[in-house]
């Protein structure tokens, strides 16, 4: 099974609206609490514990519909946000995605080669970003907790964002082809 910055997130939120989306969700925040870091929207995507005054990206919004997502329907994924200053070639994201308590991705990805996956291009320019995609889910997503983990940096190792997203899957149970 092949992950990347595309489906991981796509299928478990969206980590940066402006420089990625994983395979296979800075400081614009609702506050619920000294420590919430939600990021605007309906997705699970929170920014990791700790500053966020100096990433690179600031995050204004991430829909994902349906949210939480389902195994076998299609993920639509709509993000909005700011780059703060030029994203270069050499920007990398540390990718990890748990289900339960088991690692199951533990990767560096090079974040130009992802912002493909979302039609955009490095450098990625300062200034506004929009992103509409998507993304079917596969049905044989096994049912349970999954967290991802997306840590993203540039070439010089400055931090553009850091996000994390948990999502359950679960499987129900089906009469004629209807959900119940």
């Amino acid at each position: 099974m092949r992950f990347s910055i595309a489906a991981c997130l796509t299928a478990l939120a969206a980590p940066i609206a402006a420089a990625s989306i994983a395979n296979g969700q800075a400081p614009s925040l609702v506050k619920r609490g000294d420590d919430d870091n939600k990021v605007p929207g309906d997705s699970p995507l929170e920014l990791c514990p700790g500053d966020h005054s100096k990433d690179l990206v600031e995050i204004s919004n991430v829909d994902l519909s349906p949210n939480p997502p389902k195994p076998g329907q299609e993920l639509l994924i709509k993000a909005s946000g700011v780059v703060k200053e030029k994203i270069e070639e050499g920007a990398y994201v540390l990718l990890t995605v748990k289900y339960g308590l088991i690692r199951l991705i533990s990767t560096k990805a090079s974040l130009c080669e992802q912002v493909e996956n979302v039609d955009l291009k490095c450098p990625l320019e300062e200034g506004k970003v929009e992103v509409t995609k998507s993304v079917d889910i596969p049905n044989e997503i096994p049912p349970g907790k999954y967290t991802v983990l997306a840590d993203v940096y540039t070439e010089d190792d400055v931090q553009i964002t850091c996000l994390t997203a948990t999502v359950s899957f679960t499987r129900g149970t089906s009469i004629l082809g209807l959900e119940l």
